[in-house]
């Protein structure tokens, strides 16, 4: 017999106990506390979620950007060392073929960091390397944004700003270089002693207040000092940042493609995907620059000595993105005037200050003129292909060419020298090259770009070639097209094309004179730019060149001995 259930008073079943809470994180309440206040979750939601496309051309950017950081942090490891003094001391440091001599403490400074401190000639090389990549690949980024048309409405302000930091970058360049207080150095102060005081009636004047005195004066290096780690590093910093907020508030532009509109950005979320990428390639980027300051040497100070204005150094050239002054002030014929008291010293002042600005402004109004040729103010957010806009890609090619021929110019006693050929001939090569060299450039740049449309036209009409030569009874050699993808032909077809703009008539349909909108230079220039340009097939052509392909394929004429009928297997095996 079963005993009956007992009765309990109470359990710990049914006990009124505290509900188990998981253990806090102590870093969740800081950023609660942040995000009641900011709106931190949010805005990190929008960030983290923006989409970038995917093309290996937008890393040049980044390669900008990433060696701008790798200046930051080599140049404040330089700084704790450095001293930006022209005061002369006599070295007594690590280097015994300089001890004794009477150096100034930035260059006693700078042999100390190469001798004396601990990775201090491999961080001093690694930041010089890092200043001549940010240049480059600037320079290598804005010819991509050039060649693509992304300067276009409503990214010229990004534009004006990305000019900024290129002529930026450059003063910082020149301002770091000439900080060691080395002979080679100061033979690159002494160059531009001379611009300076080659313009118009305020040179003197300009020259003195810049080096506190004649030449070279005892404050410059603590001038340069900084500017070098204050001024331009700060206005690179407000750039870059304003940069940076252009691309995320305009969104990034992207290649054309299927599913690629003016309206959305194909690619990958800001997190986990772009940000690994990002990671992953700043890290590759330090690596190399790593490699090459360890690797590779680069401004030996200690071969050349402390700077002795009357002394140069023989064979100096500057780095690369200075070159092309110096190889137009060495090509300029002598011309100077004198005035009363007033000394006009144009073959320094055009080649050299004139030249920069002249770069400078056309780049910077380069958007304006384009957008006042087109006639276009339609908002863009799809690059063009360099080859459909032929006379925008032969200026920049010509542009580029012209570069090079000054930046050899640049070299001309070196040339000279290593090729035993005569300096002088060198010299009025290159005063005729500068002119002709641009003009060639531009004639084959756009011939190249008409002849790929013919060829972008002809593969959407008729197909690509399959590969495979057949050849007839004849003896005649023929090869089959194969039809494109929808994807491809939109991808060939999908740019837009201006049409010239047209003179506006003097008097609107009423008969009363109006503001002529498009003058006859205007339409002339725009016809020049515009004109030519191979039109791309229209929806009815591609049509027509599908049904007459069709037709053809169904009513090929087969060689003689064949029967134009199926053969069964049996048949075909027989054969």
């Amino acid at each position: 017999m079963a005993k009956p259930t007992r009765v309990v008073e109470t359990s710990p079943e049914v006990e009124p106990r505290e509900a188990e809470a998981a253990k806090p994180v102590p870093a969740a309440g800081v950023l609660g506390w942040a995000d009641d206040r900011l709106g931190l979750a949010k805005i990190g939601r929008f960030g983290l979620r923006k989409i970038f496309p995917d093309h290996w051309s937008f890393l040049l950017g980044e390669i900008a950007l990433y060696s701008f950081i790798v200046l930051l942090l080599t140049g404040i490891f330089l700084t704790i060392w450095f001293k930006p003094s022209m005061a002369e001391i006599e070295y007594d440091g690590s280097y015994q073929l300089l001890k004794g001599l009477p150096v100034s403490e930035a260059f006693a400074s700078t042999l100390h960091i190469s001798f004396d401190v601990r990775g201090g000639l491999l961080v001093r090389q690694i930041h010089h390397w890092a200043a001549l990549l940010f240049v480059a690949a600037a320079f290598v980024h804005m010819l991509r944004v050039f060649f693509t048309g992304a300067f276009r409405k409503p990214r010229e302000v990004n534009w004006l700003i990305g000019v900024g930091l290129m002529s930026m970058s450059l003063i910082a360049g020149f301002a770091g270089y000439s900080l060691p207080d080395d002979l080679l150095s100061g033979t690159g102060l002494r160059f531009v002693d001379g611009l300076i005081r080659s313009i118009p009636i305020i040179g003197t004047w300009a020259e003195f207040f810049v080096f506190g005195g004649e030449y070279p004066g005892s404050i410059l290096i603590p001038r340069l000092y900084m500017v070098h780690i204050l001024l331009v590093p700060g206005l690179l910093l407000g750039l870059v940042a304003a940069h940076l907020a252009l691309v995320v508030y305009y969104k990034h532009t992207q290649y054309p493609g299927p599913g690629r509109t003016e309206n959305n950005v194909v690619g990958y979320p800001l997190f986990p995907v772009y940000m690994a990428k990002a990671g992953g390639f700043f890290f590759m980027v330090f690596g190399l620059l790593v490699l090459m300051g360890g690797l590779f040497q680069i401004n030996p100070v200690w071969t050349y000595g402390p700077y002795d204005p009357a002394k140069v150094t023989a064979g100096s050239q500057p780095d690369w993105y200075m070159g092309w002054v110096e190889g137009a002030i060495r090509i300029m014929p002598n011309w100077e005037w004198h005035w009363g008291s007033t000394t006009w010293s144009w073959a320094i002042f055009l080649p050299g200050v004139g030249l920069m600005g002249l770069l400078f402004g056309l780049l910077g109004a380069w958007p304006f003129i384009e957008a006042w040729l087109t006639g276009d103010k339609r908002e863009h957010h799809l690059l063009d292909r360099p080859r459909n806009a032929p006379t925008r890609t032969a200026f920049g090619v010509a542009g580029i060419t012209c570069y090079a021929m000054f930046w050899l110019a640049g070299g001309n006693d070196i040339i000279a020298t290593r090729f035993h050929l005569s300096l002088n001939a060198i010299t009025i090569f290159m005063r005729v090259a500068i002119f002709v060299a641009p003009v060639i450039a531009f004639m084959i740049t756009k011939r190249i770009c008409l002849s790929l449309q013919r060829v972008d036209r002809e593969r959407a009409l008729h197909g690509s070639e399959d590969g495979v030569i057949v050849r007839s009874a004849e003896g005649g050699y023929s090869e089959d097209h194969v039809p494109l993808s929808e994807d491809e032909q939109f991808t060939l077809t999908q740019h837009l094309q201006h049409t010239p703009l047209e003179i506006s008539p003097e008097t609107d349909a009423a008969g009363v004179a109006s503001k002529q909108k498009v003058s006859k230079f205007r339409a002339a220039a725009s016809r020049w730019f515009l004109g030519r340009e191979v039109p791309k097939p229209s929806v009815a052509e591609i049509e027509e060149a599908k049904h007459h392909g069709h037709h053809e394929s169904e009513h090929e004429e087969l060689p003689e001995g064949f029967e134009d009928r199926e053969l069964t297997d049996d048949k075909a095996s027989t054969h």
